[in-house]
């Protein structure tokens, strides 16, 4: 099997409605879970489609930083706590989710990075480690529901799922700073 047979496979098994429903079912699978294996989805069909377009991706990402802005505010965009209500409340809401996060989050992104310098790698890790870090602490600390969909004590364990994730890029950051990889070749 190919990786983008592998990826449509995934995306075709995310958007099957019961495998849909039970992901949305439960506040940190939604986000946590559901979201990244849509973008792993177009990470993986990438290849296929850039055998099929290659044009396409030379123009208008030649630096990888328009793939990489376009990841960056979709992101954003899905981290917003009325967004995942809209998904669960309104079915375009949620074809957009499972377009956007596989064809324009997974897909740039990987289109992107092997085109942009590693200090842009960083920055991106930086601003994601920012976002998720703000985005913890609001879920962890709001006394109010701030999804009607999900109860309260589901948002706290978003909050400490997106600290976590925080903490694990913070680890990434820390170690790829101080050192040196020639090291230990």
């Amino acid at each position: 099997m190919t990786q983008p047979f592998i990826g449509m496979l995934l995306f075709i098994f995310l958007i099957i409605p019961p495998i849909a429903r039970f992901f949305e079912s439960i506040m940190i699978l939604h986000m946590h879970m559901q979201m990244p294996l849509f973008i792993l989805s177009g990470f993986l069909m990438y290849p296929f489609l850039r055998e099929k377009a290659p044009n396409f991706f030379l123009e208008w990402n030649k630096n990888g930083k328009p793939g990489l802005l376009l990841f960056l505010l979709i992101i954003v965009y899905w981290t917003i706590p009325r967004t995942m209500d809209d998904a669960l409340q309104n079915y375009l809401v949620e074809w957009f989710k499972f377009v956007s996060l596989t064809f324009f989050v997974g897909i740039p992104l990987r289109d992107s990075w092997s085109k942009v310098p590693s200090s842009a790698k960083q920055w991106l890790f930086v601003l994601i480690l920012v976002l998720f870090t703000v985005m913890g602490v609001l879920y962890i600390l709001s006394p109010v529901q701030l999804c009607n969909n999900y109860l309260l004590v589901e948002q706290v364990t978003l909050g400490w799922g997106f600290i976590t994730m925080g903490i694990c890029i913070m680890i990434y950051l820390i170690q790829k700073w101080f050192i040196n990889p020639g090291d230990y070749e």
